[in-house]
């Protein structure tokens, strides 16, 4: 008779025969426990049915341009490497400004938290609705997407992610714009054709954000516009969406082909 262990070595056994990690002669054993009991046979096609699914090929899945862009920003990849600060020689325990320092700071802390404790409950605070990430995928002419952008108005940067390689003429550049609706255009700073560019968003710009503004991409010279609107041709143009945030799993990016075209 077999003993609970016994029961659960053998279901062990079974598991690891069908995922094939049993040596030469413990595979034969088990064979002939299959053959032989039907105890043996229901338990390894019970392992079968729960193991053999995770063989099945999963279809590749390619990300969207934007998703890597935000990895790379949220990353501080850019970010310049910080000099490293060179530890002090006479100690933590013999620095007296620190010593007068944290004691300050405690002194500081336990006020703060009376004025706390004492002060009357408030409402909470509403937060903005813009703060959320968005988006923009930037179509050509021809329907395919030349760049997307990536909106981060709580830091106050776009990251703008090139898409289908598109050719300037020797001393042209590309330069992104912000649409406002019913506005003139204004830029937003040259972007790179082969990798992302990371642009700040001053708060004029930020204040002009929302669904119904539009981002395009002119061709200008190397040093961008000089007269402070496109003067080369509008080679793309989409409109500003939400971009998925941590509380959802869609995209709500939108071409401009559903974008309200403007004036430029």
């Amino acid at each position: 008779m077999n003993t609970v262990a016994d029961d659960g070595n053998n279901n062990l056994r079974y598991a690891e025969y069908v995922l094939g990690v049993l040596d030469a002669d413990a595979r034969a054993a088990v064979a002939h426990e299959i053959e032989t009991t039907g105890e043996a046979a229901t338990a390894v096609a019970l392992w079968q049915r729960r193991l053999m699914p995770l063989a099945d090929t999963i279809d590749e899945v390619t990300p969207a341009p934007y998703v890597w862009a935000r990895i790379h920003d949220a990353l501080q990849l850019d970010a310049p490497a910080r000099t490293p600060v060179k530890p002090s020689r006479g100690g933590l325990w013999n620095n007296l400004a620190l010593w007068h320092w944290l004691g300050i700071g405690a002194s500081a802390v336990a006020v703060a938290l009376l004025v706390v404790v004492n002060m009357p409950p408030h409402a909470p605070i509403a937060v903005q609705a813009n703060a959320a990430y968005m988006a923009a995928s930037i179509q050509q002419d021809n329907g395919s997407t030349g760049w997307t952008a990536t909106l981060d108005p709580q830091r106050g940067r776009v990251v703008v992610v090139p898409g289908t390689p598109v050719a300037f003429a020797t001393g042209r550049a590309p330069e992104l714009w912000l649409i406002p609706a019913g506005g003139k255009p204004i830029s937003v700073g040259m972007i790179a054709l082969d990798k992302p560019t990371t642009l700040t968003l001053d708060p004029t710009l930020l204040a002009k954000l929302g669904t119904s503004a539009l981002l395009a991409v002119s061709v200008e010279p190397l040093g961008g516009s000089p007269t402070g609107q496109p003067t080369g041709a509008v080679i793309a143009k989409g409109a500003i969406g939400a971009a998925p945030d941590s509380t959802q799993h869609k995209v709500a990016l939108r071409g401009d082909g559903d974008a309200r075209r403007g004036s430029v």
